[in-house]
């Protein structure tokens, strides 16, 4: 199993070139940053671990500019967003991101894909809440067109654009794609049309859920054997990991925390029991 970890870096942190210059001479696997661009002050949307949103929400560091610094200073450790809030971006230009991301890592990319949470976030970059879903869906397959090997056109509700020439492409064609959200026969429907595998943050249910998934699966005509599961923001012990195995995870996210070296380095070091 490979243990990869995340964290929300920001302003007051840990730098990405510190941390991933850490994680890989240690032998972590890899390197997950989620996203908010910010966080409007006036807000109704509840947090929902409950309580106060805390401070490092409105504080994180653009996820490509640092996973581009991490991937400077590294060879082998993968690099991700945990994840990539797909509609509070132009897709044309987070598909150029994406694309350069994966091509100066030497194709050590992966694509979390979120719906997001927060409503006035998105609000304030003109998504419409109740077609986010549809939103990511169209944006999603017209980077996929950009990405395809020839110049191909795109054509959706939501999103569309003209056959282009557009490189650099992702190593493999698109960037390995794991989707994030709660469990239901919508999010795996998207996984099944356009991921490799889902994120599911804590990896609480897998058991009764995977499944399903499983089911969505195969009934799109995807292979059973390449679904990837990977537990997200976790807190891991002896215990938990087992069961991930059990349900065939062969890679986990653990948490980090979002302090300075010293505290961050303690966090690797307690971990390092599980690599």
């Amino acid at each position: 199993m490979r243990i990869a970890t995340t964290i929300f870096l920001t302003d007051e942190t840990i730098t990405p070139v510190r941390l991933a210059r850490e994680l890989e001479q240690r032998g972590y696997a890899g390197l997950y940053l989620p996203e908010h661009t910010h966080i409007p002050v006036a807000r109704t949307t509840p947090y929902g671990a409950g309580g106060e949103l805390p401070p490092e929400y409105g504080r994180m560091l653009d996820p490509f500019v640092a996973l581009a610094q991490a991937a400077a200073v590294t060879s082998t450790l993968r690099l991700g967003t945990g994840v990539t809030l797909v509609a509070q971006h132009d897709p044309i230009a987070l598909a150029k991101r994406i694309a350069t991301l994966d091509h100066v890592s030497g194709g050590r990319f992966t694509l979390g894909v979120g719906f997001g949470w927060n409503v006035e976030e998105a609000a304030d970059h003109g998504v419409d809440w109740s077609t986010r879903r549809e939103l990511v869906r169209d944006r999603m397959r017209l980077m996929r067109a950009l990405w395809s090997p020839e110049p191909r056109a795109f054509e959706g509700e939501h999103a569309s654009v003209s056959a282009s020439f557009a490189h650099p492409k992702p190593r493999d064609g698109a960037p390995r794609t794991l989707v994030g959200g709660a469990a239901g026969p919508k999010l795996f429907a998207h996984i099944a049309e356009y991921g490799d595998g889902w994120m599911p943050v804590g990896g609480r249910g897998m058991g009764e859920s995977v499944p399903k998934l499983r089911d969505a699966w195969t009934a799109a005509g995807r292979d059973p054997k390449s679904l990837e599961v990977v537990p997200y923001a976790v807190r891991p012990s002896p215990g938990k990991l087992a069961h991930y195995e059990d349900q065939g995870v062969t890679e986990v996210v653990l948490q980090l925390p979002p302090g300075g070296e010293l505290e961050v380095l303690r966090a690797l070091d307690e971990y390092a029991r599980y690599l």
